[in-house]
């Protein structure tokens, strides 16, 4: 049953069950990231990162920090504030495209990560591409109905 918002506008029960997916998907991102800085070798050897790989991600420049954290973090508050209902949550899931956009730029053109990282790891950032579109045309769809404030 779609619950009323102040707007006039009908919130689906869509919503919650794409806001809790995306919430949930999002967040083991913002996991990895702080294992990736915190726990460092250790955690990159438990997820069964190769020597190579492990060089390869302890030897990216420094301003890849910032696409990588505006990716994670984009995404983590895109999927709060979707649950939220407010429209900030488009723009959070815009900001973290652009950060994983720039990384895979880096990853795949700039360096030589899809060699190094394998075919494995192009899999899965084609997934999270996939699903940060369509978490990113999920919010623009609902602000465009009226549904996010």
């Amino acid at each position: 049953m779609p619950i009323e918002t102040s707007a006039g506008a009908k919130t689906p029960w869509h919503l919650w069950a794409v806001g809790v997916i995306s919430l949930l998907w999002n967040a083991y991102g913002g996991y990895d990231f702080v294992a990736s800085l915190t726990q460092g070798e250790a955690y990159f050897r438990a997820a069964g990162m190769t020597d190579a790989q492990i060089a390869y991600f302890n030897a990216m420049p420094g301003w890849m920090m910032v696409p990588w954290a505006m990716g994670v973090w984009g995404s983590v508050a895109g999927s709060v504030l979707l649950l939220l209902r407010m429209r900030w949550a488009l723009h959070a899931f815009v900001v973290s495209l652009v950060g994983l956009s720039t990384s895979l730029v880096y990853t795949y053109l700039l360096s030589n990560g899809g060699s190094v990282m394998g075919g494995s790891h192009l899999i899965l950032n084609g997934v999270i591409f996939a699903a940060l579109a369509f978490f990113t045309w999920y919010a623009w769809a609902m602000a465009k109905r009226g549904v996010l404030r």
